[in-house]
């Protein structure tokens, strides 16, 4: 991995207010060594804590499943945002041991189809975009491909420096590149060499950036960087889904590239985009990140469809 781009370690990461993020370091280190079933049962732990503590997110939840599955009634309903909690705990245990865990532990705990897909791509001398969706399985699917592939990662910095340092060196062993999510330029620059580059459109970055395509049904606000990044870059556009299953496995799946893609018409392209990640999610349901905000931007004159984050009461000046 390209070492510059990085977040970088500064000495004054040892300072005692830093210390409580090293003790959280610490507890995710030492649950990435534990063996799969007891991380999973970490991770199930977590699960059950956090759909008593995080109440805002349960109640993202619990409304975007009511908005995506009306056909499911109330207790099929709760059963599902249960079970989106659940996979957000096991996602937690499950990154610790992707990003801190011995490298290869996962070798024998999945399965993969569609590798030809992207030797295809690349025999060819095509970049390829991994394009997937927020599912809870992120981490841990990007140490699995790492046995077969060489992938640049984009990134978001913590806003912790040390947490975002942290978690970049980790994941600088199984990852090429770093990219941050606003550097277009280099993104592009990295598919014209032929790199593979994984990336997710499926969150809402408001109005600026976006069309509104169809998603379960609900117009969402749709990045159009897919297809402007495949016109400029001519890389091959790759689906690619990871689904945990029982017993501490996982299914990875590489669909074909997207042919006649992108066209002129942004909204068909986001529409197609969002029909392939819905038929995907669909699959296992309660494995996405249902707790975020997926609807926050609505269309002119449309009501939002989450209650107002309570503002932070304002500290008391000396």
């Amino acid at each position: 991995m390209d070492k510059s781009q990085l977040p970088q370690f500064h000495r004054s990461f040892l300072l005692p207010r830093f210390w409580p993020t090293w003790l959280a370091l610490g507890f995710f280190w030492v649950i990435g060594q534990l063996p799969v079933a007891m991380n999973q049962a970490v991770g199930r732990g977590m699960g059950h804590l956090l759909y008593r503590v995080a109440k805002s997110r349960k109640r993202y939840a619990e409304i975007n499943i009511a908005l995506c599955f009306p056909e499911l009634d109330a207790q099929a309903q709760a059963k599902m945002v249960h079970g989106v909690i659940m996979s957000c705990g096991l996602s937690i245990a499950e990154t610790a041991m992707g990003l801190w865990g011995q490298q290869n532990k996962m070798r024998d705990r999945y399965s993969i189809t569609g590798l030809e897909h992207i030797e295809k791509a690349r025999a060819e001398g095509k970049g390829v975009l991994l394009c997937g969706s927020h599912l809870t399985t992120i981490d841990i699917s990007g140490l699995m491909m790492s046995y077969h592939i060489v992938a640049d990662v984009l990134y978001r910095a913590d806003p912790n420096p040390l947490m975002a340092y942290a978690i970049m060196s980790a994941r600088s062993r199984v990852n090429d590149s770093a990219i941050h999510r606003n550097d277009t330029r280099q993104l592009i620059k990295n598919l014209r060499k032929g790199n593979i580059v994984w990336y997710a459109p499926d969150q809402d970055y408001g109005r600026d950036q976006s069309v509104f395509a169809p998603f379960f049904g609900i117009q969402a606000a749709t990045v159009v960087a897919t297809s402007r990044i495949a016109k400029i870059s001519k890389c091959a556009v790759i689906p690619f889904f990871c689904f945990r299953e029982p017993h501490g496995r996982y299914r990875l799946e590489i669909q074909p590239a997207l042919e006649n893609f992108p066209t002129d018409d942004d909204v068909a392209d986001a529409t197609r985009i969002n029909k392939i990640l819905e038929d995907a999610i669909r699959q296992e349901p309660d494995q996405y990140l249902w707790v975020h905000r997926r609807f926050k931007t609505r269309p002119i004159g449309e009501e939002s469809l989450y209650p107002p984050k309570k503002k932070r009461r304002a500290r008391p000046s000396v």
